[in-house]
Formats: structure tokens, C-alpha cells, sequence
């Protein structure tokens, strides 16, 4: 299975700054999405920033101007500005992808990593 491992979270004021990584572990063959997503208490998963079909890029209308995408050969990260309370949640990576030539693409989702931003 792919593995994925999130870094980068913690707690920080608001006006900060943190950056996120996730670094995928495992046979991977293609990615077909990755990105992040966070979820605050009682309240529905959403995304946050991914890089879709076709390298297009998706934000959340609540994020955009403050949090920018990337990748590399490693992974990818998510750099968060402007930091704001309601910005506090799990984060969690997330990888669309298939392990193998022959092989369905499948959703891979990491343990998350919490943000914090205080007020």
C-alpha cells in the first residue's frame, strides 16, 4: 500500500506561516491527484489545495491569495500565509493513484497533522 506521511503542523498565531509536507512511501506508478484536505471539529472534510487531472490546480474559496500548492520528486507541500483561527484543523495529505501499469487508481490518505492557529 502507499504510505503517506505528513510534517509540518503545530501550532502557530494568527498572521503566521507553516508549511506542510507529505512524503509518499510505496510503489506508486501514477498520480493522478494530490493535494490536501483538513477537517475542523464537527464539521465536513474540505479541500484545501490540490493539483488535479491534467496538473491544474484547486483551491478552497477560503484559502486562496494566503495558501500555495507544490510538488517535487518527493512530494508534495502546502505552504500556508496569513494564517487565520479558522484555519485550524487536521490536515490531511491526499494521493489519487495507481501502484501498478494494470492497476486502479485508489485513494491514499495520510494520518493528518493538526494546525492550530490562535487568535
Amino acid at each position: 500500500q502507499v504510505h503517506l506521511v505528513e510534517s509540518g503542523g503545530g501550532l502557530v498565531q494568527a498572521g503566521g506561516s507553516l508549511r506542510l509536507s507529505c512524503a509518499p512511501s510505496g510503489r506508486i506508478f501514477s498520480i493522478n491527484a494530490m493535494g490536501w484536505y483538513r477537517q475542523a471539529p464537527g464539521k465536513q472534510r474540505e479541500l484545501v489545495a490540490a493539483f488535479t487531472g491534467g496538473g491544474s490546480t484547486n483551491y478552497g474559496d477560503s484559502v486562496k491569495a494566503r495558501f500555495a500548492i507544490s510538488r517535487d520528486s518527493v512530494g508534495v507541500y502546502l505552504q500556508m500565509n496569513s494564517l487565520k483561527p479558522e484555519d485550524t484543523g487536521v490536515y490531511y495529505c491526499y494521493y489519487n493513484a495507481r501502484t501498478d501499469y494494470s492497476g486502479s487508481s485508489l485513494d491514499y490518505w495520510g494520518q493528518g497533522t493538526q494546525v492550530t492557529v490562535s487568535s
